[in-house]
């Protein structure tokens, strides 16, 4: 991906963070010698080394995925940016963003073990703790029988770029502008950049000192 010295983002905590909290992200392969993208929620280890999920068996992708090096793409908090929050007219819309690109090799998992943790963890993350749903409660026939139409996988990261542009080419004045009306917002993303954008300004305000 591109990006300018200025966003780059290496802070690792926060770049995990991205990860955890936009989980459902877009995989992308080579198939038939054309780009393919499919979109499903992704679970990052423990260790931060590899991220698991699975295919729908009837999906092409994983025909081919298994021998490439593949993209996931994790789309973060983004919002727009309207010149007229500057102290001067003379400029253009822009678009604040974070994101994160991830690398790696796809091998699929075939063990009875790992095949249920991928779907048992999935479950556990995204069920509302009092949720009364559980997977164990799952008949054996009925799991067997869902588990006969996925293909699980483990991606092994070899690589992360990352990328948080959040008006650092811009003066603090008018960044502090920008947060200012991202929070009077009622969107999420709005307020998510516009805190991420408070945070960015108190670290390069320290690092001044």
């Amino acid at each position: 991906m591109y990006i300018p010295k200025e966003f780059t983002l290496t802070d690792r905590e926060t770049i995990f963070k991205i990860i955890e909290e936009n989980s459902f992200a877009t995989l992308i392969s080579q198939l038939d010698g054309r780009p393919w993208a499919t979109h499903l929620p992704l679970e990052l280890s423990v260790d931060r080394t590899s991220l698991r999920g699975h295919f729908a068996k009837a999906n092409p992708q994983w025909h081919e995925a298994f021998d490439q090096e593949i993209l996931v793409v994790f789309g973060g908090a983004h919002a727009y940016i309207s010149p007229s929050w500057y102290e001067s007219d003379q400029t253009v819309p822009t678009w604040n963003y974070v994101s994160v690109h991830v690398y790696g090799k796809i091998m699929p998992l075939t063990d009875d073990a790992d095949i249920t943790d991928v779907l048992s963890s999935l479950v556990k993350k995204y069920e509302k703790p009092d949720s009364p749903y559980s997977l164990d409660k799952v008949s054996d026939r009925i799991r067997s029988g869902l588990q006969k139409g996925i293909v699980p996988f483990e991606i092994t990261i070899t690589s992360i770029e990352a990328k948080a542009k959040l008006s650092q080419n811009h003066s603090i004045e008018r960044q502090s502008r920008v947060i200012e009306q991202l929070e009077k917002s009622q969107d999420e993303n709005s307020l998510s950049i516009a805190s991420m954008m408070k945070e960015n300004i108190i670290k390069r305000t320290e690092g001044s000192e």
